[in-house]
């Protein structure tokens, strides 16, 4: 599989058709499914004006839409065995489990798209296409040359349609009509701006173990169709996240009821009650693909405040613009303080200012606290969206 938004340039297209026009040339047809990602419409246009598209085709290979759905997981994937371990090679920007069909027993491997392309080819994920050879169709060993690229076309870019339209001179009349019963599309609502006072009695939603990725927090593949509905979308939020305390994932501890529950209905039940909550992760949280609904859906479903080893940094700025709490521990060793039973005050945010570390009290169910500190990075404008409620309610104030 070669494209994705990242990496499906003009070049990196024509290198991938070179590769391909020397298995035309040599009579090698493709030993393992091909499929072919343009990131922009732009750059499909235009390489398909310039015949690369059709190269592909004639080599056999099937061009997907121009979309992000192919490099997160939103196509269909052709397996008669889904339990046998397998492989996808793909020129994507992520490689992690699940990520490209929801299948752990798939390996994902990221190469460039003339090395995933002689993959295709060769069916063999041993080929060194630098020295070995391939057997065409007449039974002859044939080997592949280098690839040859174009940095940019020589017609030039062109494209009929963009995509883009203009929004109105005047939008003050204008209405946009959902219907209510509709599950794939809901109108969003304000966050509600910070209450004034610090935040006290939050109850923890989970420990998360390890690698928690934006496609952890929130998957992709078949919950895209909701990704205009925040409230149905919301009911995929952190269900990829490894629960410290019992290694599984979605499956978190109901501090209300003492019961086991998967983590978007557990947090359905703080919300429902008006109990806030609070998030803990370990290194690089969030790191991934910036999709906002990995900091929409905690905002939405009432966690408060996200404590942390270390941050992604996009992840960290989208928490931010959502009026969340996006904190991380002073001394990293004090993620092991925290038990399963906690609940947190979060002190110091009717002083909340730049380079101010908080405090944070651990109330352990014994009776015991531990109380340490969590610094931030928040700046004075984005302190504000904090107060707000998020960024874009500062800017409607402002507006106003």
């Amino acid at each position: 599989m070669i494209g994705s938004c990242t990496n499906s340039s003009y070049e990196d297209i024509t290198r991938s058709a070179s590769i391909a026009r020397q298995a035309i040339s040599k009579k090698l047809k493709t030993k393992a499914e091909f499929t072919i990602t343009p990131g922009s419409e732009l750059v499909r246009y235009t390489t398909e004006r310039d015949g690369l598209l059709q190269t592909f085709d004639e080599m056999g290979g099937v061009v997907l839409a121009n979309a992000c759905g192919p490099c997160i997981g939103q196509w269909a994937r052709h397996s008669d065995d889904p339990t046998r371990k397998n492989s996808i090679i793909t020129s994507f920007n992520r490689n992690f489990a699940k990520r490209n069909d929801g299948n752990p027993n798939t390996h994902a491997f990221v190469a460039s798209p003339e090395i995933v392309t002689a993959f295709a080819i060769a069916g063999d994920l041993t080929f060194n296409p630098l020295t070995d050879t391939l057997t065409n169709e007449e039974g002859q060993a044939v080997k592949l040359d280098e690839p040859q690229g174009i940095e940019l076309p020589t017609r030039g870019f062109a494209v009929e349609d963009a995509g883009y339209q203009a929004p109105a001179i005047d939008g003050s009349s204008v209405q946009v009509l959902v219907d209510p019963l509709s599950d794939r599309l809901q109108l969003l609502e304000p966050f509600p701006a910070w209450e004034g006072t610090d935040l006290t009695g939050l109850r923890l939603l989970i420990k998360a173990k390890g690698k928690c990725t934006t496609d952890h927090i929130s998957m992709a593949g078949p919950w895209l169709k909701y990704r205009g509905h925040l409230d149905n979308i919301s009911n995929n939020m952190l269900i990829g996240a490894t629960n410290a305390f019992n290694d599984k994932a979605n499956m978190v501890k109901n501090q209300l009821t003492g019961e086991y529950g998967e983590v978007p209905a557990v947090q359905r039940a703080y919300k429902a009650m008006k109990v806030g909550s609070i998030v803990v992760g370990d290194e690089n949280y969030g790191e991934g693909s910036s999709r906002e609904h990995a900091a929409m859906e905690p905002r939405h479903l009432g966690v408060r405040a996200i404590l942390v080893k270390s941050f992604a940094r996009i992840h960290e700025t989208n928490l931010k613009k959502q009026g969340m709490l996006a904190l991380t521990f002073a001394d990293p060793t004090d993620y092991d303080k925290i038990q399963e039973d906690d609940t947190f005050d979060i002190l110091g945010l009717t002083t909340f200012a730049p380079g101010v570390p908080l405090t944070v009290v651990l109330n352990h169910k014994d009776g015991s606290k531990d109380i340490i500190k969590a610094n931030h990075t928040y700046n004075q404008g984005q302190i504000e969206w904090f107060k707000a409620g998020s960024a874009l309610n500062m800017i409607g104030q402002q507006e106003k």
